[in-house]
C-alpha cells in the first residue's frame, strides 16, 4: 500500500550516504540526509518508557537502523523479543552488525542493508509477531532544506498531501521526509496489532494524526513525550517521542503530550474537533461557543517583495531608501507603516518607516501615478529592476509595480493589528499618523475599522481571557505563524461581545 503517487527518493534514514563534495561539510551532510544518531542513553530511555506504559512487543523493527542504538536497546529491554533494523548505508550495517555483535545479539537481531522507499513494508511487518514494535528515528529534514544546500540526496518533491492554488505556490506543499515515513508505516500497519515509536518533530506527528483522521485509518493511544533535541541533536526544534498503535478496537486521533519521559499526567492533550485540529481540547471544550464566522474578513498586510525600493525611512524632513540614496517623492502614495515586529514590542506610536503604495487594490493600473507623481513614477522606473526579479508567480501578468495584499481596507483609518509570527499574542488599536492611514506589512494581521472607539472596544474584546482561550485552543507553541487568517475569521466576534459602530 503506497499512500503517495510520487516518493521522494532520500538515501538515508537516520543514516546516510556520503556526499561526494568535497566542500560539503559535515553539517550540511547531516542536514542532507536528516543525519542524528540517536544517543544510546536516549533509546534506552525511550525502550524503558514502553515497559512503563505496558508495551510488550514480541518483535521489534527499525526501518532506518543506522549504527544500532535503538535495535540494541529494544533487546535488551524486552528480552524475549527478536527483530530487524534495515539501513541503507554499507558502513552504518557493518557498524550496526559489529555493535550486535559485542553485545552477543547476533541470534536476536537481523541488519539488512535496504532502502526505506523501495522496502515492501507490508510485507516485512507482517513477517514479524505480533504485536511487533516500529521504533526508531527518521530524518529531520525537508525537502526544500535539502534543495537549498544542493545535497545530491533531494527527493523527488511531489505535493503528496493535495495542497492547491496559492498553498501550493507558496510552500505548503514542502513536507519532513520523517512526514513521508510515518504515513507510509502508518498504512503498511492498519490491520496488524503494532506500536509504532519514533522520534520526530512534533509538527510531524500533528501532521500524522492529522491524515490519520482524514483518511479514517486506526490510530489509537497517541501521546507525545517531549525531549531536549538541543541536547541531544543539536536541533533547535520542539521534538519528542510520539507514540501510537494499530490495530485497536477504539481508534481515536485525541492525543496526550507530556512534559517529559518522567511524566504520568499529561501537560494537555489535542485532537480533532468539528473538522478542526486542536491544539489544547480543554480549552476548545472552554470557548467552542466562540467558533463561528468574522462580520468583517480579517486582512493581511501589504506584500511587495521590494523592501529596499518601496519601504524609506524620513531623516530630517528626507526619505533614505534600503539602499542608502535619498529619494524626493510626493506624498501622494507614501504611507506609514508598521512592521510584526513593531506590533509585538508594542512600537505602534513610533513610526520608524513609510511605504510607498502604488496601488489602491490588486490589479489596479500603475501607469496613472506618471500622471498624478512624476517624480514617484521616475523613481520607480530607475528601480525597475528589482520588481523584474520578483520570482513569485503571483506578480505574474499584473501591472508594473503590483502589490498584493492591498484593498480599500487597507485604508481604514482604524485598524486591530496582531502580528502572526511573534508568540506574545496582543492585539492593538492603530490610527492615523500626520492624517494618513498607518499601513501594516505581510507578517501582520488586521481588522478595518471605522473609527477610534470601535479599533479600542474590539482590542479589549480580544486581549480578554475569553478570547485568549480561544487562541489558546487553536494555536500550537511550535507553530512558525502562530496566527492565520483562518483562526481569526473562525472567530465570531459578535459571540465575544462586539458590535460594529455606526
Amino acid at each position: 500500500m503506497n499512500p503517495h503517487p510520487n516518493p521522494p527518493r532520500e538515501r538515508g534514514g537516520s543514516s546516510s550516504r556520503t556526499i561526494h563534495n568535497p566542500q560539503s561539510t559535515i553539517r550540511n551532510r547531516k542536514v542532507a540526509f536528516g543525519d542524528f544518531q540517536t544517543p544510546p542513553e536516549l533509546a534506552r530511555e525511550v525502550c524503558r518508557l514502553l515497559i512503563d506504559i505496558g508495551i510488550k512487543p514480541r518483535s521489534f523493527i527499525e526501518p532506518t537502523c543506522g549504527t544500532g542504538s535503538f535495535l540494541i536497546a529494544a533487546a535488551e529491554t524486552f528480552p524475549h523479543a527478536g527483530g530487524i533494523g534495515v539501513e541503507i548505508n554499507p558502513e552504518y550495517v557493518s557498524r550496526a552488525n559489529g555493535s550486535v555483535a559485542v553485545a552477543n545479539l547476533r541470534d536476536r537481531i537481523e541488519i539488512c542493508e535496504g532502502d526505506f522507499f523501495t522496502e515492501d513494508w507490508e510485507k516485512r511487518i507482517r513477517a514479524f509477531p505480533t504485536p511487533v514494535l516500529i521504533l526508531g528515528n527518521p530524518p529531520w529534514v525537508t525537502n526544500s532544506q535539502q534543495g537549498q544546500i544542493g545535497t545530491v540526496n533531494l527527493p523527488k518533491k511531489s505535493n503528496f498531501l493535495g495542497f492547491g492554488g496559492l498553498d501550493a505556490l507558496t510552500g505548503k506543499s514542502n513536507f519532513d521526509i520523517s512526514e513521508w515515513m510515518l504515513l507510509r508505516l502508518l498504512e503498511a500497519a492498519q490491520g496488524t496489532n503494532a506500536f509504532v515509536a519514533m522520534l520526530c518533530k512534533t509538527a510531524v506527528a500533528r501532521k500524522v494524526l492529522l491524515y490519520a483522521a482524514k483518511k479514517n485509518l486506526s490510530v489509537g493511544r497517541s501521546r507525545i513525550y517531549r525531549i531536549d533535541a538541543q541536547r541531544h541533536f543539536g536541533a533547535a526544534v520542539d521534538a519528542g517521542l510520539f507514540f501510537f498503535e494499530t490495530g485497536t478496537q477504539s481508534p481515536s486521533v485525541d492525543c496526550r503530550i507530556f512534559s517529559s519521559f518522567a511524566d504520568t499526567h499529561p501537560a494537555q492533550s489535542f485532537g480533532i474537533r468539528d473538522g478542526f485540529l486542536i491544539a489544547d481540547l480543554r480549552a476548545y471544550d472552554r470557548s467552542r461557543y466562540l467558533t463561528g464566522r468574522s462580520p468583517v474578513p480579517w486582512r493581511s498586510g501589504i506584500k511587495h517583495d521590494c523592501t529596499k525600493v518601496l519601504e524609506l525611512r524620513k531623516e530630517n524632513g528626507v526619505y533614505r531608501n534600503g539602499l542608502d540614496e535619498t529619494v524626493e517623492l510626493e506624498e501622494t502614495f507614501l504611507y506609514p507603516v508598521l512592521k510584526g515586529a513593531d506590533l509585538a514590542n508594542g512600537r505602534t506610536n513610533e513610526i520608524r518607516r513609510w511605504l510607498l503604495v502604488p496601488q489602491r487594490q490588486v490589479g489596479e493600473d500603475t501607469r496613472h501615478i506618471e500622471s498624478i507623481a512624476p517624480l514617484t513614477w521616475n523613481y520607480l522606473q530607475r528601480n525597475r529592476e528589482p520588481f523584474s526579479r520578483r520570482r513569485s508567480s503571483i506578480y505574474k501578468n499584473q501591472p508594473p509595480y503590483a502589490i498584493f495584499g492591498v484593498g480599500p481596507y487597507s485604508f481604514a483609518p482604524w485598524k486591530v493589528a496582531i502580528s502572526a509570527l511573534y508568540k506574545n499574542r496582543r492585539f492593538q488599536a492603530v490610527g492615523p499618523y500626520l492624517g494618513k492611514p498607518v499601513m501594516l506589512d505581510d507578517t501582520c494581521y488586521f481588522y478595518p475599522c471605522r473609527d477610534e472607539q470601535e479599533a479600542q472596544d474590539l482590542a479589549r474584546l480580544l486581549n480578554s481571557s475569553e478570547a485568549s482561550d480561544y487562541f489558546s485552543a487553536f494555536i500550537f507553541p511550535d507553530a512558525k505563524r502562530p496566527i492565520t487568517a483562518g483562526l481569526l475569521n473562525r472567530l465570531d466576534l459578535c459571540k465575544l461581545g462586539f458590535s460594529r459602530s455606526g
